[in-house]
Order: structure tokens, then C-alpha cells, then sequence
């Protein structure tokens, strides 16, 4: 079948050798960005810390923002918390969860209707009209809540709210209000959080931070381009694509540690390099055709339809998407984002359909993540 172009978001800038911006650099080739995340020369702003338990504290503690010296031992905390979380079933987790949502929004809207048991158990997900808001409802409360639940919190539900203020303000520019929020949500998951060592729970807090905005970001680019696409094409694949082609996470940051050189630019001592995730994601050299989605992997026809490895689909694909980074600092829980967003998305493939509603995209430098989608009932 002819696959659809997807378009470029908004300012996403073509690919291009290494360009000079505001003192620093832009960096768009893929095979660019590769070389700068795979070089320890380059290294990410370090965060300088704080009080404990704020979100400072935690900033400067998690191994997303720690220096080159301190982020092996750090990592290595955020990949023991993970070891013995399986895959499968946190998608396993993620569908029920999402279908028992999808039941209690369906009961409530027949109740608030007055559709009767026969009338609900026809339209099969409960009234065809009824909307469900994805991001709210879902996108952003389902990954979490499995997730923190399997980290051993003590109240997955509550966790809910703090983990969305701290990722709320975690990057650098959040203004004092929202700040003040985050503090206040860490100090609230900490106390949710089994008793460990300070940078134990600080990475355990700081991978489900990681896992909220970009978890739910996929999730809402996942529905908005493929809730309609035949059943043929397994959720591994769409997930895949997405990533290539609508990234949840759009570039990230380096530092030059000295004087070094880049596709033939010489780049300064300190200089920042702003690497675009989204546009190497799309580089012709590696992508043929890199505006349509174009499922290759070799699980595509095979893994077809709810239920067939989803967390998969990446590590078999000839060109990964850059989204998860690569190298030292590549994502530790690739592999469980992928997941819970698979057991997500594959129940709102068999249960929901497009509606016609506009989707709109929340402000952030690096990010890309809706506000609102709706979906409908079948």
C-alpha cells in the first residue's frame, strides 16, 4: 500500500552541515549528531544542584544533568531500578489500565445519557459519541501510574500529579511559580518513594519525570497519525515511525569541552551545539524518502495488531530514529517507554476511532507534546 507523507513540524529546520546560531551551534545531520552524542568531548550542561529534597536537588542529583564524572554510578542506579521491570508486562499493565478507563468513561456517559445495558453492550466501548481527551485521560496519567507503581510508590495514583509539575519545570526556564510547584512535588514523591539513599531515590523519581512528557508525547503523535491505519501495521512499526518522523523529544544540548572540530567547522571551547533530533530524524542521506511513513522493519506484516511486542520494533529497524539519543547518555528505559506507550496506544487502536477536533502542541524548546486529542468510541 502508498504510506502518507508526513510533514515537518513547524521550524524544523532542514539538514544541513553544522550551523553557526547566537554564539553556539545547530547540528542536523544525522550522521552529525551521532558523532557529537558519541564523543565524550561533548557533554551536557550540568545542572548545579540544591537544598535537598527541592527541585534543584533533584536536578543536580538524577544522571540526566550530572557531570561526565558522576554520571556512570548514577545511571547505573537508574538501570538497577529498572532491571526487573519486564516489558511485557508493563504493557500488559498499561492496556488494562487504559481499557478500565475507557470502560468507567463509557459507563459515565451512559449514565449521564440514560443508554440502556443493550445499547451500551452494541456500541461495544459504550456510547458511540463519546469523546475521550487522550492526553488527559491517558497519555499522560497511564505511563506514569504504571510506571510508579512497578518503582515500588506507595500511592501510584498521587504520584500522578507531582511527576507532571516536577517535568513541568525540569528544564532550565521554568519560571518561579512552576518552580515552587515542583518543589513541593518532590518533596511529595519522595515521600511516596521507598526508603533508599539519596541518589538512588533521586534517579527513581527522575525516571519517572523522564518518562512523563515523552511517554505522552509519543502516545499523542502515535493517535493522531496512526489511530486510523490499517491493522496490518503492528504498533512496533507505528511507534517506530512516529518517533522518526514526530518526535516526542525534539533536540537536545551539548558542550565542547575544548577545541574541536565537526563536519569541517571548528567549534569553540564551551561552545553550545543544540542537536535536532527532529530533522536528523529525516536526514535523505539515511532516509529515503524522509517524509513518509514507510514502516521497514522486518517486523512489519508479522507483528500485526494488539499484543505482539511493541517495546520491540527499534532495535531491529536498518536506521534508528535518534529520538532516544545514543551513546553513553542514550534513554535506559527505551525499552520500557516503548512499552507502556504500546499498551496505550494498541487499546486505542481497537477501541477508538479519529475525531475531527484540532491538535494543538504545548510551547517548549525541545519538546513536543499535545495538549488535547480526541478520540471516539467505535
Amino acid at each position: 500500500m502508498s504510506w502518507p507523507m508526513i510533514p515537518p513540524a513547524p521550524d524544523t529546520p532542514a539538514c544541513a552541515a553544522p550551523l553557526p546560531v547566537d554564539g553556539g551551534w545547530v547540528v542536523t545531520r544525522h550522521a552529525d549528531v551521532v558523532a557529537v552524542l558519541t564523543d565524550p568531548r561533548y557533554v551536557v550542561p550540568v545542572a548545579p544542584g540544591g537544598p535537598p529534597g527541592t527541585l534543584a536537588w533533584l536536578r543536580g542529583t538524577v544522571s540526566r544533568f550530572s557531570a561526565p564524572d558522576r554520571h556512570p554510578g548514577r545511571r547505573a542506579l537508574g538501570v538497577a531500578a529498572l532491571r526487573d521491570l519486564d516489558p511485557d508486562g508493563l504493557r500488559e499493565a498499561a492496556a488494562r489500565l487504559t481499557g478500565e478507563t475507557l470502560d468507567r468513561l463509557a459507563r459515565e456517559r451512559a449514565d449521564a445519557t440514560g443508554v440502556g445495558a443493550g445499547e451500551r453492550g452494541r456500541s461495544g466501548a459504550g456510547h458511540a459519541e463519546t469523546r475521550v481527551e487522550v492526553m488527559g485521560w491517558l497519555a499522560r496519567r497511564v505511563p506514569v501510574e504504571v510506571l510508579a507503581a512497578r518503582l515500588g510508590l506507595a500511592d501510584p495514583a498521587a504520584a500522578v500529579p507531582a511527576v507532571t509539575a516536577v517535568a513541568a519545570a525540569y528544564h532550565p526556564g521554568a519560571d518561579p511559580a512552576a518552580a515552587a510547584r515542583a518543589d513541593r512535588a518532590v518533596g511529595a514523591l519522595l515521600g511516596m518513594s521507598p526508603p533508599a539513599p539519596a541518589e538512588a531515590a533521586a534517579n527513581r523519581i527522575g525516571l519517572l519525570v523522564q518518562a512523563a512528557d515523552a511517554t505522552a508525547g509519543l502516545i499523542g503523535a502515535a493517535v493522531r497519525h496512526g489511530l486510523a491505519a490499517p491493522a496490518a501495521l503492528g504498533t512496533a512499526d507505528l511507534l517506530a515511525e512516529v518517533l522518526r518522523l514526530d518526535p516526542p523529544v525534539r533536540a537536545t544540548r551539548r558542550v565542547a569541552t575544548g577545541a574541536l572540530r565537526l563536519a569541517g567547522r571548528e567549534i569553540g571551547p564551551d561552545a553550545t551545539l543544540l542537536l535536532r533530533f527532529d530533522a536528523a530524524n529525516r536526514d535523505p542521506a539515511v532516509h529515503p524518502d524522509p517524509d513518509r511513513f514507510h514502516p521497514r522493519g522486518p517486523d512489519h506484516g508479522r507483528l500485526a495488531g494488539p499484543g505482539h511486542g511493541g517495546h520491540l520494533a527499534l532495535a531491529h529497524r536498518p536506521v534508528r530514529a535518534l529520538t532516544f539519543g545514543a551513546g553513553p547518555r542514550g534513554c535506559p528505559g527505551e525499552r520500557h517507554a516503548l512499552a507502556l506507550a504500546a499498551g496505550v496506544v494498541e487499546v486505542l487502536r481497537a477501541r477508538c476511532r479519529p475525531a475531527a477536533a484540532p491538535v494543538r502542541y504545548a510551547p517548549h524548546p525541545t519538546l513536543r507534546v499535545p495538549t488535547s486529542i480526541e478520540v471516539m468510541f467505535r
